[in-house]
């Protein structure tokens, strides 16, 4: 199956094929309200940790360092991704954030874990999971 799901900045204006706006950032963005930024959802749980983004932006972690430690810190967290995943399964996803430079920006990579993941789930739900889902296998046996 395919998924949109598109990376804007928060400060971008609002377009009607946004579809769902989630805002992917720890903290919240100076000088705007909920109201203005006409969200779907705030979850700050995706984003890297302030950590992890604190030892970035003081230089002691590289770009690439930064975003497999951030992989990491997704897969161990276990449900930071599924309220995005259920809205990328629902239509177009807009994943904001308030970083200036979106092509540097820990969204692609994101995106990249969240299609990895809307995949993997399609995969697994193809696949017999129950004795009854068996029952065409055993067919072949009788």
């Amino acid at each position: 199956m395919s998924y949109q799901i598109e990376l804007k900045r928060i400060y971008a204006p609002v377009s009607q094929d946004d579809g769902a706006r989630v805002l992917v950032d720890r903290l919240w963005p100076r000088g705007k309200t909920h109201d203005t930024l006409h969200l779907t959802a705030w979850h700050p749980e995706a984003a890297p940790s302030i950590g992890l983004h604190r030892q970035y932006d003081q230089g002691r972690l590289s770009h690439t360092s930064l975003l497999t430690r951030y992989r990491l810190d997704l897969r161990d967290s276990g449900e930071a991704l599924l309220p995005l995943m259920v809205y990328a399964r629902k239509g177009t996803l807009t994943l904001l954030t308030s970083e200036r430079r979106l092509e540097h920006s820990y969204l692609i990579e994101l995106r990249a874990i969240l299609l990895e993941a809307l995949e993997a789930e399609d995969i697994a739900d193809r696949e017999p999971s129950s004795p009854p889902c068996y029952a065409h296998e055993m067919r072949n046996w009788l």
